[in-house]
């Protein structure tokens, strides 16, 4: 696993990170701590019919070294928590093993400890360190797309539409997606923690669908954007891959690595931006209002894009100004937005006016998310 390595420097300049330890796609047995999920468990110990019961035993069983879930080929509809870290799961492919469930921002707040309906629609919450999940997918079924073709006036229409697929809630750290497909329309990724390392995956959604204040790295993957339930056209603004809430004091957000960002049927030429920033409504002593320390970086290297990617690259988003009122207006001229190495029809770019243009490289980045070594019996 990889955040088990001492990460040698000179190999990381030739390679990605995967590279080193050459067997990270290939599941291996992690020893006795092995539990299952899968539809009959008669006769069978440590198996489960749901994803949630199996690990909340792994959770009870106090053990201090690895466990390892198998999940078999299903659709698992729950909504799932993983408290407790060192823990390895593997499904059955992307395409055959799923875990689903279909709630929204507007009903969600009593999932979540304080009150907070988006974190709280998530399908998968990790909160735990060290997790390594493997070939499943997880997905919000919520019906974003009827949602969002409802005129605002429809007494129908869900004003609270953001659907996480997964949070990375705040205690989460070194973890690990391989192989896993996350799907959604708005929120699909909430980075609320600290370190994950997302390749070989798909990514999924619409608006502001991955975002957060956490160090995230994807690498190898594809971000696909997905249509809204009514277009704007073409070179009309209405959709943005990524709506970072980095901390100033942190200096990696979200980098995007050699990976493709594509769209998928029904998504118009120049109708998406690579990132706003988020400034989220913040509790001070002085009111509530926008938190002017939350910089957002994002950072895509050597990455493909299609041709929905609007010439401008980036957006602007509005906060909550000190009045409490929306009024104040955060640019990428004011954040920490960079790219280098962008190919593809939606490469190109007009001079917005950037003046923040420097990012950490790559090394830099695998240095960030691997420094630390655990003991992993698996590898």
């Amino acid at each position: 696993m990889l955040f088990n390595m001492k990460i040698n420097i000179n190999t990381l300049l030739v390679g990605c990170a995967v590279a080193l330890i050459g067997g990270c796609n290939s599941i291996k047995s992690i020893g006795p701590a092995q539990y299952q999920v899968q539809q009959n468990c008669q006769g069978l110990v440590h198996c489960y019919t749901e994803v949630q019961a199996a690990l909340d035993a792994i959770a009870d069983s106090k053990q201090d070294g690895w466990s390892h879930l198998s999940i078999a080929a299903g659709e698992y509809f729950e909504k799932v928590t993983i408290r407790s870290g060192k823990l390895h799961i593997t499904g059955a492919g992307a395409d055959n093993t799923r875990i689903v469930f279909n709630a929204v921002a507007r009903d969600s707040a009593k999932y979540h400890r304080n009150g907070w309906g988006t974190p709280g629609s998530a399908t998968l919450t990790i909160n735990a360190d060290s997790v390594t999940i493997e070939k499943l997918t997880i997905e919000n079924s919520f019906d974003y797309l009827r949602n969002d073709a409802l005129p605002k006036d429809d007494p129908n229409k869900v004003r609270h539409s953001q659907g996480v697929a997964l949070l990375l809630d705040i205690d989460s750290d070194r973890v690990q997606l391989n192989k896993v497909s996350l799907k959604a329309y708005q929120d699909t990724l909430f980075a609320n923690g600290k370190r994950a390392y997302i390749n070989n995956s798909f990514v999924s959604g619409s608006v502001d669908f991955i975002f957060g204040n956490g160090q995230l790295l994807i690498e190898d993957s594809e971000v696909q954007s997905r249509r809204r339930g009514k277009s704007a056209g073409v070179g009309k603004i209405q959709s943005y891959i990524s709506a970072p809430s980095t901390q100033l004091k942190q200096k990696m957000g979200i980098f995007m690595y050699r990976s493709r960002l594509t769209r998928e049927a029904g998504v118009p030429d120049q109708s998406v931006t690579l990132a706003r920033p988020w400034h989220p409504t913040t509790t001070f002593a002085d009111g509530r209002y926008a938190d002017p320390n939350a910089v957002g970086q994002v950072s895509l290297l050597d990455c493909f894009m299609d041709a929905h990617i609007h010439p401008q690259h980036w957006s602007s988003m509005g906060g909550t100004a000190r009045d409490g009122g929306k009024k104040d207006r955060f640019t990428p001229q004011s954040s920490r937005f960079y790219e280098s190495g962008s190919t593809g029809p939606g490469a190109q770019r007009l001079d917005i006016g950037l003046s923040w243009n420097e990012s950490l490289s790559i090394e830099e980045a695998y240095q960030l998310m691997f420094a630390d070594k655990i003991d992993d019996p698996s590898h």
